[in-house]
């Protein structure tokens, strides 16, 4: 079984983290909690539940992600899969086994879960969700001939393509950053079907009107660059 991380950006989830880490099966070699300033006890409950815990103050998904990396960086034993998911609870951690399949199996380079709609707890997607997803993918479509339906946030790729990618998004262009860039280099992709229910807490994007509106321009920004790129 190859070496497999798990980042995953934490901001006050300090009610969520312990069974998010609980559920993540006992393949992955070590579980990377990235507190992204948290006010709460996040940090103190992701270390308890066996997690090794950074600190990020400066606020941003993508900072949380790349503080991960920089991590990951530093260890003499590289993996050869990482893995993200979000803090809230939302995922099934289970479900990792399924995400990683396709790299194991048939040397696909990036998987990523994706929230259909017959597997969603009802109300776990609030609508500005579905439409930001159906416009992200549809303008992907379009304009790079990608086969993407979700922008979902758990997703694993090979260590190597990640670090090809040069990520540098440090918000909330992270997750749509990291597919165009694939797109870009010719990785092999699939989705596979995840199951996606009410997260615990608020979420910090689509919680709130700026949030929403933020992550919105951001999105789109990040295709339009890349569509002028072609």
């Amino acid at each position: 079984m190859p070496n497999i991380k798990v980042i995953i950006p934490a901001y006050n989830e300090a009610d969520s983290i312990a069974l998010v880490i609980n559920d993540i099966p006992s393949i992955v070699d070590e579980v990377i909690v990235v507190n992204n300033n948290s006010t709460d006890k996040t940090a103190e409950v992701a270390q308890n539940a066996g997690a090794t815990v950074l600190y990020q103050p400066q606020m941003g998904y993508g900072y949380a992600c790349l503080k991960g990396m920089d991590y990951v960086s530093t260890l003499s034993k590289k993996p050869e899969i990482i893995v993200f998911m979000d803090g809230d609870y939302s995922d099934y951690p289970e479900e990792l086994t399924q995400i990683i399949a396709p790299i194991l199996d048939n040397d696909i380079d990036f998987v990523i879960g994706s929230r259909v709609k017959r597997l969603q707890e009802k109300g776990s997607m609030t609508p500005q969700q579905h439409f930001g997803n159906w416009l992200a993918t549809f303008l992907m479509r379009i304009l790079f001939g990608a086969k993407f339906t979700d922008l979902g946030p758990f997703r694993a790729i090979k260590y190597q393509k990640l670090l090809d990618l040069k990520m540098q998004d440090k918000t909330y262009g992270w997750t749509i950053e990291m597919q165009l860039k694939a797109l870009k280099q010719n990785l092999t992709y699939i989705e596979v079907p995840v199951k996606y229910k009410k997260r615990i807490g608020v979420s910090k994007v689509s919680g709130t009107i700026k949030g929403t509106i933020f992550a919105g321009v951001k999105i789109l920004g990040w295709i339009f660059k890349y569509s002028f790129k072609k």
